[in-house]
């Protein structure tokens, strides 16, 4: 009998607060080997803190969290949210899950390579050597080898954005988060970043992506969430999500962008 693999993530029941304010109201979503999951929604409806939350860098306040069959122990600390019980756990874990945010956070004052090999060297203790191999590589993946040596300050903001990704790529995530990507980019960079997200989609990376780039999310996605007010108001594969959603807010959500001209 053919043993099968856990799903790299599942993530039951998040909710969380700010200031009394209920941002989720119980979310969930499983991701399998090989899903590209797009989170959509207009602005201020919890996609990102979703994200945010599932590696805790929020902290919800109820739910579940399991990272490839292995449950995130977690108990209610004194703010009345949820934190991590072992550290060493959560770390381990977070290793697994590979973030991109939507300002790129690189060290200013190191290089790219520096900036690559920061996690496999100290985290993961592989050896200085190893690291600058595999980052190396990873950078001439993203088009950026030539910018090894080169500082933040002197890239684009597209190619800040591939460092990032080459970055969160180089401790061999099992899941790769994107927290709108594309957005603090010009219209003429989003191009280079989406085109190594769609490879990343290409190879079979399981990927949860928030988004504003419909035409993208149509594109690449195996699964899209559609969430409302802290909620997931509808769900589904991006025929259906885009051509004939079933929930009257999403259906309003997809047409005003086209009303925008945005390509779906």
């Amino acid at each position: 009998m053919t043993e099968t693999a856990p799903p790299a993530l599942e993530a039951h029941g998040i909710h969380k607060s700010f200031a009394g304010v209920e941002v989720l109201k119980g979310i969930s979503v499983t991701a399998k080997g090989g899903d590209v999951i797009s989170i959509i929604g207009s602005s201020g409806s919890g996609k990102s803190t979703f994200l945010r939350c599932i590696n805790l860098l929020e902290a919800p306040d109820r739910g579940r969290i399991v990272v490839g069959g292995e449950e995130m122990r977690l108990k209610t600390g004194r703010s009345g949210s949820l934190e991590a019980v072992d550290r060493r756990q959560l770390e381990r874990l977070r290793t697994g899950l590979g973030m991109v945010f939507q300002n790129f956070n690189l060290w200013a004052h190191r290089t790219v390579l520096e900036n690559v090999i920061e996690a496999p060297v100290h985290v993961q203790q592989i050896s200085r050597k190893e690291a600058i191999e595999k980052a190396e590589a990873l950078l001439a993946k993203v088009g950026l080898y030539d910018k090894r040596d080169a500082y933040p300050a002197f890239l684009s903001g597209g190619q800040q954005q591939r460092a990032a990704i080459a970055r969160a790529l180089c401790v061999d995530p099992a899941l790769m988060l994107f927290d709108e990507p594309t957005s603090a980019l010009d219209p003429e960079l989003v191009g280079e970043v989406l085109k190594v997200i769609r490879d990343l989609a290409d190879e079979g990376r399981t990927m949860l992506l928030v988004t504003h780039e419909m035409a993208f999310a149509r594109e690449v996605s195996s699964h899209v969430m559609f969430l409302d007010r802290g909620r997931v108001e509808e769900e589904g594969p991006p025929a259906q999500i885009f051509g004939d959603p079933t929930s009257a807010r999403c259906r309003d959500f997809t047409r005003s962008l086209t009303g925008r001209g945005a390509s779906l």
